[in-house]
């Protein structure tokens, strides 16, 4: 993936729906967004919705983290080590989260209807293996804010592998 300029996008999530294949919510997965260093950790996760994500807090202060998006509202007051229940996000869309307490925590939980997703990596490279026919690919990057994935047609052909260039337009 790479911007209007040219420049690779890391750290950007996309996910494939397949078409034909209905949106099953995840069964039992888990994820973590660790606070370590008064950070969240990964700034960027991905998720499958109906994922449980836990909010472990390595951290020696107490953090107060919160999301007030639409895609999940929620709130785990000042505390330490990890809450008991984990939260379940259950609807996709884009969550931003922050701290309370820590004004320069933040980060992205990136919701999605397939299990199919990866975040770029530093070259604005993510691999998936997909299945051959016309799906729908959804991008997101730290530069869209709170706005859900971008979409639009993929067609992948039978036979060899392929190589999909998008550019993200702002």
């Amino acid at each position: 993936m790479r911007d209007a300029a040219g420049a690779p996008v890391p750290n950007a999530a996309v996910a494939v729906e397949l078409k034909g294949q209905p949106a099953r919510p995840a069964t039992g997965a888990a994820a973590t967004m660790a606070q370590r260093d008064r950070q969240f950790q990964p700034q960027l996760l991905v998720v499958q919705t109906g994922t449980a994500v836990n909010f472990p807090n390595f951290d020696t202060v107490r953090h107060h983290v919160y999301s007030f998006s639409p895609t999940k509202k929620f709130e785990l007051k000042l505390y330490s080590g990890t809450p008991a229940e984990p939260v379940v996000f259950d609807k996709p869309g884009v969550a931003q989260l922050g701290c309370n307490i820590h004004d320069r925590m933040s980060a992205h939980i990136v919701v999605v209807d397939t299990p199919l997703f990866g975040i770029t990596d530093a070259k604005g490279e993510v691999t998936l293996n997909l299945p051959p026919g016309e799906h729908r690919l959804r991008l997101w990057a730290t530069r869209m804010g709170n706005a859900a994935p971008s979409a639009q047609p993929l067609v992948v052909a039978a036979g060899a592998a392929g190589v999909l260039k998008v550019e993200l337009k702002d």
